[in-house]
């Protein structure tokens, strides 16, 4: 009784994480500023809270790493992941949120498609099913969308890109399971916030916050998805079946659908939904076929 109570604990504590980064398109959205100050912006800003958060629970500022591979493997994969990030906030300018948050969210079938190709790891018996879902709802998903008939099929594409790129990253991160989970949110969070620096000083533009809203806004991305999002998965994705926590995971795509429709009026036909639900169901399944250390979530 006791850990079926701690479990269901667990499992909210992820499911509330996922919800905080469903939020996170949300903000982009709503942002004036260029895709990689947004990046950048999501980083930077939660480095403090990360010390505060580090004292709080061990004591302590410094971030200790157990191997100094760890750095580099956590710079190679803020790497990829600054780059899924940048494609994605470039992508929520010219398709719908639902379709940006879905489609990026099929890195797992990269994920066990990388593993194959680069550590030779057979992917489960389970994972061509979990392919062809996925690609049929995310397939009808395109399809049946309004930004399919405006010719803004771009969007998709650049999210399907960054989807591979958030593979890379969840399959490198997943090599650090020795690590404390903090210390690896620590180093990736002050790495992807380097690396968006440098391609948001090229791109130029507006990439400095000129109201108290604009801080508001990317102080919140910072704080409730980089921060608070990521922990709370990471603190619940390790103590619950993987199963359990696949389903707790899809609260991320699920909660920036329903925010899309009522804050942006991106209603969802009866035809997007059906292949949203079918895209998200081999999600589920793809997420069961890689273990959990690598399932951390955008």
């Amino acid at each position: 009784m006791k850990t079926n109570f701690q479990r269901s604990n667990y499992f909210l504590i992820l499911a509330l994480g996922a919800t905080l980064i469903g939020f996170a398109p949300i903000f982009v959205k709503w942002s004036s500023l260029t895709p990689t100050a947004i990046s950048f912006y999501r980083m930077f800003l939660a480095i403090p809270f990360l010390f505060i958060l580090n004292f709080s629970l061990n004591k302590t500022l410094k971030f200790s790493v157990n191997n100094k591979k760890t750095i580099f493997y956590s710079a190679l994969a803020s790497l990829a992941f600054t780059t899924d990030l940048t494609l994605w906030h470039f992508s929520m300018n010219i398709t719908s949120v639902a379709n940006a948050t879905i489609i990026v969210n099929s890195a797992p079938i990269f994920v066990a498609i990388i593993a194959y190709i680069v550590f030779s790891e057979k992917p489960s018996k389970g994972f061509a099913s979990s392919f062809l879902i996925t690609y049929i709802g995310i397939i009808g998903l395109v399809y049946f969308s309004n930004n399919y008939i405006n010719g803004k099929i771009l969007g998709d594409i650049l999210c399907l890109v960054a989807a591979l790129f958030y593979g890379i990253y969840l399959l490198v991160i997943s090599r650090l399971g020795s690590e404390d989970s903090l210390n690896i949110i620590f180093y990736t969070t002050l790495f992807c916030c380097l690396f968006s620096a440098i391609p948001m000083l090229i791109q130029g533009g507006n990439f400095i916050p000129s109201s108290s809203i604009e801080w508001i806004n990317l102080f919140s991305l910072a704080i409730l998805c980089q921060l608070g999002g990521q922990y709370f998965i990471t603190h619940g994705i390790g103590k619950i079946p993987a199963s359990v926590g696949s389903i707790g995971l899809l609260m991320q795509p699920l909660t920036a659908s329903i925010l899309a429709i009522f804050l942006f009026n991106e209603i969802l036909n009866v035809m997007q939904i059906t292949f949203a639900v079918l895209s998200m169901f081999g999600i589920y399944l793809a997420r069961l076929n890689i273990s959990k250390s690598e399932i951390k979530q955008n």
